[in-house]
């Protein structure tokens, strides 16, 4: 470390961005802090990835016991104030494991809102300045809010998870991952639920043939969809909400969600003052995650980027950055393929090339339905559809599948695209079986 400096690396953000890559760099020998204002783990933790995966776990439950049918009977109740609980139950330890993990490795954590005073220095809640040779934003993103008369009326994804009991009429305003999401648990918990799109379908990044099979699924169970709704005011008279939306239309609700999307955290860091440049979609880095300060870097989902903003881009732009620190590379990020998944019921999944650049490219597409598959026959699943993407030479580039196993599926998958495996590559993995592993493995031998 310079000796001007109080350290080495600072990271401000307590997200994936930051913590996973302070860990090893301060494991490493290098002199390591981290700055946040929230809990440690950041969105994905705290009211992101885990608490979403565990709200939905009775959903994947009531599901897989409607398939089977027939083979057991009665119908699973999902009790929403005990789920919730559980929830809480699970997540809470989860940032003092993390904050435990981070002091064992020597990094020094610090609490506050940091905002940059200089290329090299911080400070932190106006009160205390910290010096750095490097600095790394790792801010990510919060909930955008719609700028129509109302918007205060609307509540956000946080909000969602955290709710006591469950509103009987819900209006979700949106078409991505939350919207989606959370009108099937809303759904399958007895709620009546209405989604406004923007424009005339949802998930716009998934393949649309397998994102309609679950629009009209949820349609089938009760989920009414409003394309082209062009929201543009929100109300309150009493305990109710009214949506007003389209050409003078109306409709009223008991529960507000803006699901329309998440914005960057570039606000009162300082940003403006140093120069950095930042755009809406948020900071501009160069290929070694460089801000145009060279001794500042950023991280995760507040960059401007092409990648998905995602946990797993978030960690390894993090892990790419101690690699760089700490002397291990020098070269620019390469991304790996980063697999995605809408956690509706069932599921979208996709990694690598899409069923729709396939065709542009000129790649060989198969096409595997999921009912078909013995394995999938065992709990009944109805419906689903698989489509794989190869090279000349048989080399996976991508899979995309609809199915309520799909996220299972796309990681099996997923190390033979990452690593390029050929026809005799694929013919040494063997997996264990039965399962849904071997059963998706089989299908490109």
């Amino acid at each position: 470390m310079t000796a001007n400096y109080d350290y080495d690396v600072l990271y401000i953000g307590g997200g994936h961005a930051a913590f996973d890559g302070a860990e090893p760099l301060a494991k490493s020998g290098q002199k390591v802090a981290l700055v946040t204002d929230d809990l440690l783990g950041g969105t994905c933790t705290n009211r992101g990835c885990n608490a979403k995966i565990t709200l939905d776990e009775p959903v994947t439950l009531q599901r897989q016991v409607e398939r089977m049918q027939g083979l057991v009977h009665g119908e699973l109740k999902i009790d929403w104030p005990a789920v919730v609980a559980h929830k809480q139950a699970v997540i809470k330890d989860l940032p003092q494991g993390t904050e435990n993990k981070l002091k064992n490795a020597g990094v020094e954590l610090l609490k506050g809102h940091a905002t940059l005073t200089g290329a090299h220095t911080v400070n932190i809640s106006g009160q205390i300045e910290y010096s750095a040779d490097k600095i790394v934003l790792g801010t990510g993103q919060r909930p955008h809010r719609l700028a129509i008369p109302g918007s205060d009326l609307a509540h956000d994804s946080s909000e969602f998870m955290n709710l006591a009991e469950m509103p009987q009429n819900i209006a979700i305003v949106g078409g991505g991952y939350i919207s989606y999401e959370f009108a099937t648990i809303a759904n399958a918990v007895g709620a009546n639920v209405t989604v406004f799109l923007h424009g005339d379908h949802g998930l716009r990044n998934f393949y649309q043939p397998f994102v309609k099979q679950v629009t009209t699924d949820l349609n089938k169970r009760g989920v009414k969809f409003i394309k082209n709704a062009n929201v543009n005011k929100f109300s309150q008279n009493n305990q109710k909400f009214t949506v007003y939306y389209g050409n003078n239309e109306t409709a009223e609700f008991d529960w507000l969600l803006d699901a329309t999307g998440r914005i960057p955290n570039v606000e009162n860091l300082g940003l403006d003052d140093l120069g950095i440049k930042y755009n809406e979609h948020g900071i501009e880095v160069n290929d070694h995650l460089q801000t145009n300060v060279s001794s500042i870097y950023a991280a995760g989902d507040v960059l401007d980027k092409s990648q998905p903003k995602l946990t797993p881009t978030a960690t390894y732009e993090s892990y790419y950055l101690y690699q760089l620190f700490s002397g291990k590379t020098t070269g620019a990020i390469k991304y790996p393929a980063i697999p995605t998944t809408v956690y509706t019921s069932p599921r979208i999944a996709q990694v690598g090339v899409s069923p729709t650049q396939a065709k542009s490219k000129g790649l060989s597409v198969i096409e595997n339905h999921i009912p078909d598959d013995w394995y999938r026959q065992i709990d009944q699943e109805t419906q689903g559809d698989r489509i794989l993407v190869f090279d000349q030479e048989h080399h996976l580039q991508g899979v995309t599948e609809v199915s309520d196993k799909a996220e299972d599926a796309v990681n099996t998958y997923l190390p033979a695209i990452v690593s390029g495996y050929d026809d005799n590559d694929m013919w040494q993995m063997a997996h264990i079986f039965p399962s849904v592993g071997a059963s998706a493995w089989h299908k490109i031998r």
